[in-house]
């Protein structure tokens, strides 16, 4: 009865793969080298489920920072969607940190707007990310997959809301849709909030979203609650408002929690059929 008890365990454990590494189907990770900076940036890439069988269709793509979170959690998050047809299928571009860089200090250069000199880390190269971002990922993309230059979206939390932010106001037009998970809007004294918005060919539709006890009374060293609405209503006073905003308060999510509905219910306003 022991040795069958062993062997059912081993059957059981092969069965499910506990053997081996799972892997993320129809996907690969490149790296691109920034010709300017020299970073080099991992990218996780996903083809949608039906890319193999129509090879004259283009889709749409969805751009995610901090890749190596994002990008399990949101193809984890988007296959039954995108597979239902519940949302469009897309293309999945999830750009990871600078290789030989501690994580928090490639986002902390990267995605900050500003320079910081209170800070330990870098600051203050989003306007270089930005350009990485457009000049090689962009190229990159359009060249090796059938993507749809006129449908992207964007994605970030946190300081990488604030970076989505930061191209929103400064280059509007680098994406058709914008997600902002709890935007670090209080960076640099809530510089962000005085960016003026440049004129754009079509205005984004944009969707905000922070969890309700993202505040100090939860343990929070932000009120990202009050950041969220003050971007929220720095965008709807604009002369060019975005007709198409939308600010989610998520129902007892923390900073920690709050990204995964973000992402997937931002992704379900911002790309379902008929919208």
């Amino acid at each position: 009865m022991r040795l069958f008890s062993l062997l059912l365990l081993l059957f059981c454990g092969l069965a499910y793969g506990q053997q081996g590494a799972y892997s993320i189907p129809r996907s690969q990770v490149i790296e691109l080298t920034d010709h300017h900076s020299q970073h080099t940036y991992p990218l996780y890439i996903k083809l949608p489920a039906s890319y193999a069988k129509n090879p004259s269709k283009h889709y749409p793509v969805i751009y995610l920072t901090d890749g190596h979170y994002s990008f399990q959690l949101v193809s984890g998050a988007t296959r039954f969607p995108m597979n239902s047809g519940a949302i469009p299928e897309a293309i999945l571009v999830a750009i990871g940190y600078a290789l030989g860089d501690k994580g928090q200090s490639s986002r902390v250069r990267d995605y900050t707007p500003t320079k910081e000199s209170s800070w330990k880390l870098a600051t203050g190269e989003a306007a270089k990310h930005a350009r990485f971002i457009r000049e090689q990922v962009f190229t990159h993309i359009q060249k090796n997959y059938r993507a749809l230059a006129t449908q992207r979206t964007y994605m970030g939390n946190s300081l990488g809301g604030l970076f989505g932010a930061y191209l929103l106001l400064q280059e509007p037009d680098m994406f058709s849709n914008y997600i902002l998970g709890s935007p670090s809007v209080w960076f640099d004294n809530q510089s962000i909030l005085a960016l003026e918005l440049k004129p754009s060919k079509a205005a984004p539709k944009v969707y905000i979203g922070v969890g309700s006890l993202e505040t100090p009374a939860y343990g929070e060293g932000q009120d990202m609650v009050a950041d969220a609405q003050a971007l929220f209503d720095k965008l709807r006073s604009l002369p060019a408002s975005h007709s198409q905003i939308k600010l989610r308060i998520i129902d007892e999510a923390r900073h920690a929690t709050a990204f995964p509905s973000t992402s997937i219910q931002g992704l379900d306003w911002l790309l379902r059929e008929g919208e």
